[in-house]
């Protein structure tokens, strides 16, 4: 999932704590669909989580579309709520009601941040950074590399990106105990 998270520090009194809006996956060519986080105050990596998991569990509540667009906003106390719409076979928009529980949110949130916790907080720690050019918008694009991962013959796990395609060097380099996390290599 591509992610572009934007920081607004001048919005304080809002008690929104993020807005989410999802971008469709075009048919031809993008390979993910696009996530825009928009974060209001003090970007840390336990708010982008939260908005992280308004898009996911959205995703899940929804059957399997093209073309479908979410707006949601995300409060700290109260969970995510928002919409998401679509055209359907007969080109009619279809529009849908999201509310996702706080509880909810809190507990695919803990998931992202153990599967994806470093990431997250250098990009809360890259918005955060003072030096940035005075009058600028804050904002950094990452990609949000959650694994699936499927049981294959043998009892191997295959690792499979967003788009469903494998892994096969990572698979290999583990398979090998070539797997190390060392920069230059």
């Amino acid at each position: 999932m591509d992610v572009l998270v934007r920081l607004e520090n001048g919005r304080t009194d809002s008690p929104v704590l993020a807005h989410v809006n999802s971008l469709p996956v075009l048919p031809f060519g993008t390979r993910s669909r696009r996530e825009v986080v928009t974060l209001y105050g003090v970007a840390d990596a336990n708010a982008l989580a939260l908005a992280l998991a308004a898009t996911v569990e959205s995703e899940r509540l929804e059957e399997a579309r093209s073309g479908v667009v979410r707006h949601l906003g995300v409060w700290s106390d109260r969970g995510a709520l928002g919409d998401s719409a679509w055209r359907d076979d007969a080109g009619r928009l279809v529009t849908r009601d999201l509310d996702i529980p706080l509880a909810t949110l809190q507990l695919r949130a803990a998931e992202l941040l153990g599967e994806n916790g470093p990431a997250l907080r250098r990009v809360a720690a890259g918005l955060s950074m003072p030096d940035w050019p005075e009058g600028t918008d804050r904002a950094l694009s990452f990609t949000l590399g959650t694994l699936y991962a499927t049981a294959a013959s043998g009892g191997s796990l295959n690792r499979l990106d967003d788009a469903g395609a494998e892994h096969w060097l990572d698979n290999m380099r583990e398979a090998d105990a070539f797997a190390f996390d060392v920069e230059g290599d």
